[in-house]
C-alpha cells in the first residue's frame, strides 16, 4: 500500500487534498448528516470478533447516530473473514475489508477510513481490551464540539489493568517522550491509546505513516485540532488470542517518534 492516505485525484490538487479520506464508491453521507465509521482492525481475531460486533452494535443502536462498522482484516485466514461476512449479510452496517500482503494497525485504520464518507471517524481494538460501553461517551464528546475524543488510561479515573511493573514503566516512559512534541492546549495524557474518535476534517488531506501502532500520536502532533477530550476507561485483559506487540512494533514507534521530533523542531527533512 502506498504510504499516503489519499483518495483518487480530483479536478485540482486542492480538491484531491480535501477529498483524501473520502470513499471512492460507497459509504458517502449527506454533507450535513452526522455519521460514525468505526474501524476495527483484525489479525487472527476469529475467537473475539463475533461477540465484539454484537456488543458494539448493542451499545451503538440506542445512541441514535447513523453508523457503520468497518472490520479491516489483514488476511488472517483463521475464519475472521467468514464470520464477519456472515454478520454483514444480516446487517449491512457491518462491512468487511480485507488487505492482502499488508500488516500494521495504523495502515489498517487509515485504509478503513478511506472507504467511508462518515463525518466522525473512530477506531477500537478487536481483542476486547477496549470496552464498547465507552463509545457513547466518545460520541458525545465529539458532538459537544471537540475535534478528538480519546479513551484514556492515564486521565483521572483511567486504569491500565493488570500490567506488571516493567510494562507500566515502559509505557510511562513512552508517554513522557511524547510530551515535548505535543502541542500546548491539545496535549493528551494517553497519546498511545488505540481507542479514539475524531472529526474527519481534523485530518483530511494529511499524509500519515501507515506502519506501526501509534496513529493517535501522529494525529495529535500533525492534526488540525482545536479541542480534545480524554474519557477515562480501564484497560481490560485480553480474553482470547495473542498480543501483536513485538520488537518491530517498538522499532516502528521509535522511528515515528524520531520523525515527529525532527518535524516539530526542524531537525531535518520529514521522512
Amino acid at each position: 500500500m502506498s504510504p499516503e492516505v489519499k483518495a483518487p485525484s480530483q479536478a485540482s490538487a486542492d480538491g484531491a487534498a480535501r477529498s483524501q479520506l473520502l470513499t471512492e464508491a460507497e459509504g458517502r453521507t449527506h454533507p450535513n448528516a452526522e455519521k460514525l465509521a468505526l474501524v476495527i482492525p483484525t489479525l487472527r481475531e476469529a475467537e473475539n470478533i463475533s461477540g465484539l460486533l454484537d456488543h458494539v452494535r448493542s451499545v451503538l443502536n440506542p445512541v441514535g447516530i447513523d453508523y457503520e462498522i468497518l472490520v479491516v482484516d489483514d488476511d488472517s485466514r483463521d475464519g475472521t473473514e467468514e464470520i464477519v461476512s456472515a454478520i454483514s449479510q444480516q446487517d449491512p452496517r457491518v462491512r468487511l475489508l480485507v488487505r492482502k500482503g499488508e500488516r500494521g494497525l495504523s495502515g489498517a485504520v487509515l485504509y478503513g477510513w478511506r472507504q467511508t464518507g462518515a463525518t466522525i471517524l473512530g477506531v477500537m481494538d478487536a481483542d476486547l481490551q477496549h470496552p464498547p460501553e465507552l463509545l457513547p461517551k466518545l460520541i458525545s464528546a465529539i458532538l459537544a464540539g471537540h475535534d478528538l475524543a480519546i479513551g484514556s488510561r492515564y486521565t483521572p479515573g483511567g486504569q491500565v489493568g493488570g500490567w506488571n511493573p516493567v510494562r507500566k514503566l515502559l509505557s510511562s516512559v513512552a508517554v513522557w517522550a511524547t510530551w515535548p512534541i505535543q502541542r500546548a492546549g491539545v496535549r493528551a495524557k494517553d497519546p498511545m491509546t488505540g481507542f479514539f474518535m475524531l472529526r474527519r476534517e481534523a485530518i483530511d488531506g494529511i499524509v500519515f505513516q501507515p506502519s506501526g501502532f501509534k496513529l493517535l500520536l501522529e494525529i495529535l502532533v500533525r492534526g488540525r485540532l482545536r479541542s480534545i477530550q480524554e474519557v477515562p476507561f480501564s484497560f481490560g485483559s485480553r480474553y482470547r488470542g495473542a498480543s501483536k506487540a513485538n520488537s518491530k512494533v517498538a522499532l516502528d514507534y521509535a522511528k515515528l517518534l524520531a520523525r515527529l521530533y525532527a518535524e516539530r523542531f526542524g531537525l531535518g527533512r520529514r521522512a
